[in-house]
């Protein structure tokens, strides 16, 4: 959530940056609303609070003759205490509603607009011509026996699939070289739960306008997650942590999305899925250093896709495509022979002081003071890439040239052959 000091004293600013990401102003309006209410509730509980403290002094050095008297008039105190604590806990809650359905401040940097309002940060790279007619990642995949799409959806349904033989070997290559990649750069890895609880879910900011694309397990109270992400954010939830020094992790995990919205979009293949490998980045750092930190990650983010010797692009992402916890983000888009265009494969969030404010991550400022951290994240690699791995190293007779980071980690194959 956004700092309510800044709701209070600029709130033209966050209504400037709601009408930026194309939300509802008038949830502005509403937090104000709700939190002139809290405030209110908060003042009549604290009067009555001192009004009875007082009565009950002087209950204390009444005579025999009053005290009874006193005391009844001291437990009607103490019910219209109680009654305006319950109010108290009633207008919290519905400040603290009102305050969810409003979006991270956007960075001022940010580019208007919606999704096709980008604006191209870097390139890499060309789109230029293979010399032949590319085949698609699905055909490549079927020839080189590296996925099993129909049998996936048998099993499970559409949008799954197995990844089979050189497919799965392939996908653990990419993982371990992005995890090499990670470790020089100073991240922890950990595999992290898929499973969390409601309340981690809602202080990453995934139950608000994307809660119909997470899966969820009613009978446990459980959501599986779509990135390890929410676990890593979690991780330190209700803590004061020390960053002397940035604290930077790399979660592999599996995740799960519904892809709630998207019928009928991208069906073809393990473009746009129901469940995929992914190793993420996530760092905690002072709000001043986030920037940096944001810059950090989309360093390592080029450096792995080169590695990958993909051509690529990265875009500074619109305002009204910003889930509503991030206040910048940059996407890498790989080109993809067979679709002649730009698909994204990786992202980045400056997500500032926005998740860890509602999860309860703070540090200690120099004043001693606790104050909430910024986080950020960015995907180091995942399964959808092999897409782009596949369709870029592709040649005429439908075999692959492997990368040469990727070789160390595939026994060192140079180059996959079509099975007969």
């Amino acid at each position: 959530m956004i700092d309510p000091q800044l709701l209070r004293e600029q709130p033209d600013l966050v209504r400037a940056s709601q009408e930026r990401r194309g939300d509802p102003v008038g949830h502005v309006d509403d937090a104000l609303v709700a939190e002139s209410a809290r405030r209110a509730a908060i003042t009549e509980f604290e009067r009555l609070r001192a009004e009875q403290n007082a009565h009950g002094k002087l209950v204390g050095a009444a005579s025999k003759e009053d005290r009874p008297a006193l005391i009844e008039a001291g437990r009607s105190l103490a019910a219209g205490v109680k009654q305006a604590q319950a109010r108290v806990t009633e207008a919290e809650a519905a400040f603290d509603a009102a305050l969810s359905r409003v979006g991270n401040l956007v960075h001022p940097d940010v580019p208007a607009g919606g999704e096709e309002n980008f604006v191209t940060l870097a390139t890499h790279g060309g789109q230029g011509s293979l010399g032949f007619e590319p085949r698609d990642h699905v055909e490549l995949g079927e020839m080189l026996k590296a996925f099993d799409i129909a049998r996936g959806a048998k099993v499970a349904g559409s949008r799954f699939y197995y990844l089979t033989g050189i497919g799965m070997r392939l996908e653990l290559a990419l993982m371990l070289l992005g995890l090499d990649e990670v470790l020089r750069d100073g991240f922890t890895p950990l595999t992290t739960p898929t499973l969390v609880r409601p309340e981690i879910m809602r202080g990453t900011g995934f139950l608000g306008e994307h809660a119909d694309e997470v899966y969820r397990l009613p009978a446990d109270d459980l959501y599986l997650t779509g990135t390890s992400e929410v676990a890593l954010a979690g991780f330190h939830a209700d803590e004061i942590v020390d960053l002397e020094q940035p604290l930077r992790y790399a979660g592999w995990s599996t995740c799960y999305r519904r892809e709630a919205g998207s019928a009928g979009r991208d069906t073809r293949g393990i473009l746009r899925v129901h469940q995929f490998n992914k190793l993420e980045m996530f760092a905690y750092v002072r709000p001043e250093d986030a920037e940096a930190e944001h810059e950090r990650m989309r360093a390592l983010q080029e450096r792995m896709l080169q590695a990958c010797e993909l051509d690529y692009r990265v875009i500074d992402v619109a305002a009204g495509d910003l889930g509503s916890s991030a206040a910048r983000k940059f996407d890498i888009e790989a080109w993809i022979p067979s679709q002649q265009q730009y698909r994204e494969l990786t992202s980045t969030s400056n997500c500032t002081t926005f998740q860890a404010r509602r999860l309860g991550t703070r540090y200690r400022t120099e004043t001693g003071r606790t104050a909430p951290v910024a986080t950020l994240n960015g995907t180091a690699a995942t399964t959808r890439w092999l897409i782009a791995i596949l369709e870029t190293h592709q040649q005429p007779d439908g075999s692959v040239r492997v990368p040469e980071a990727l070789r160390p980690h595939l026994g060192g194959i140079e180059r996959i052959e079509p099975v007969a």
